[in-house]
């Protein structure tokens, strides 16, 4: 591991070379632990491992230093519920914590999209990277569009 002055320990020197190397509009997944990151990343997208760790706190890191696309009204989009979860009225309280992260670290409301989970798993396959970690709550896998600095 690789320590630099203000990036978060939690982000990996391959996490932060993805980060750098993305262009405005580029996408970059953060999958939770049940997502098929091996299948998607074998259509394009690159593959960091991020194990261990939750997607609320990596989130966080990546804030301190990701810009999100201020030129889209959806910047950030998670997996929607699947019809039989929506009846059981399942509730996904990892959505309010990244839009509590969202918010703050780009100081405005953020607007995050819901989209179909096939049309996800497509979507994904187009990234620029998968971040599979460790993050066990369900539909906890969130899409982040860059923007400029």
């Amino acid at each position: 591991m690789v320590v630099l002055k203000g990036i978060p320990r939690i982000i990996s020197p391959d996490l932060l070379n993805v980060l750098a190397r993305m262009g405005h509009g580029d996408e970059i997944v953060l999958a939770d632990v049940f997502f098929p990151t091996g299948s998607i990343c074998k259509h394009g997208p690159e593959e960091i491992r991020a194990d261990g760790h939750g997607i609320p706190e990596l989130l966080e890191a990546i804030m301190k230093l990701f810009p999100l696309d201020a030129y889209v009204d959806k910047p950030a989009h998670v997996m929607d519920l699947v019809e039989s979860d929506k009846q059981k009225n399942l509730k996904t309280p990892v959505w309010d914590k990244y839009q509590e992260i969202l918010n703050k670290a780009e100081k405005r409301e953020v607007n995050i999209g819901e989209i179909e989970r096939f049309a996800f798993y497509d979507r994904a396959k187009t990234a620029f990277a998968v971040v599979h970690t460790g993050e066990s709550s369900q539909y906890g896998n969130l899409i982040l569009k860059k923007g400029l600095c």
